[in-house]
């Protein structure tokens, strides 16, 4: 199956979407929201953010509680009601809501809602280079960057769009890690669950990363890069971690377009 999604927009339509946050930036990484937005906007986007938003429902669906991830589903779909895309800043959130959330609702009445939602639900990445066209980032950021790939982007067309955005800013180096496709370790709830697991998987992707040399490490997920982040410094070999749409909106910055 192609994983290049069809864009949303005719040509002349204005760029209306809303914003799936996620729990995560409400909890923790409030700085990738405004990102988000600020990336948004500099692309033409008006950028609508139902305030009722909690979760995809992801947690309890990884957990094998699908009643309790159907209830947070349902109240996703109703949050954001009409056809406006879903735009929101997290491979993993969208593979929930594409994938996940229409197989635990197979036997459910509301199934086509749930699927509808997940048709126009785009990672950010894949978004900004197959849904709006866009092909090349301006702006610069000086550094030596190494890219993670989430699993949860595998058969989509995130991490191409993603690393060609990156590699088309000035002053950024896009180094390649070893054992690309090798998983971080975190997986949600699989962290919580087998916590030595998920740190040996974790240590022996940091080897790859640091391997490379890079200033930074980023990638579309800030799960990934929270686990691995904390791995590093609870190591005490602290490694910079930024989201996909820091480096674009940084980039912005630094050469004066923001």
């Amino acid at each position: 199956m192609n994983p290049v999604r069809p864009s949303p927009f005719p040509s002349g339509a204005p760029w209306r979407v809303q914003l799936l946050a996620t729990c995560l930036c409400d909890a923790f990484y409030d700085d990738l929201a405004r990102a988000t937005v600020e990336v948004l906007e500099h692309l033409g986007c008006v950028v609508e953010f139902p305030e009722g938003q909690t979760c995809c429902g992801q947690p309890a669906f990884n957990s094998g509680d699908w009643p309790a991830s159907r209830r947070v589903v349902r109240h996703t779909v109703l949050t954001f009601d009409g056809d406006l895309p879903v735009v929101v800043p997290s491979g993993s959130c969208a593979a929930m809501l594409r994938h996940g959330a229409p197989l635990e609702f197979e036997n459910e009445s509301d199934r086509p809602a749930v699927q509808a939602l997940g048709a126009r639900t785009w990672e950010l990445a894949e978004f900004i280079v197959h849904g709006l066209g866009v092909t090349a980032w301006p702006g610069r950021y000086e550094a030596t960057v190494a890219f993670h790939r989430a699993c949860h982007t595998r058969g989509t067309a995130s991490t191409e769009a993603a690393t060609r955005l990156l590699g088309s800013i000035a002053g950024l180096r896009l180094v390649a890690v070893g054992e690309a496709e090798q998983c971080c370790g975190f997986g949600g709830t699989f962290a919580v669950g087998f916590p030595n697991v998920s740190a040996g998987i974790g240590t022996l992707k940091l080897e790859h990363i640091r391997a490379a040399q890079p200033d930074v490490l980023v990638s579309t997920d800030m799960s990934c890069l929270m686990h691995l982040g904390g791995l590093a410094e609870k190591q005490g070999t602290p490694l910079p971690t930024r989201h996909f749409a820091q480096i674009l909106r940084d980039a912005l910055r630094q050469g004066g377009l923001l």
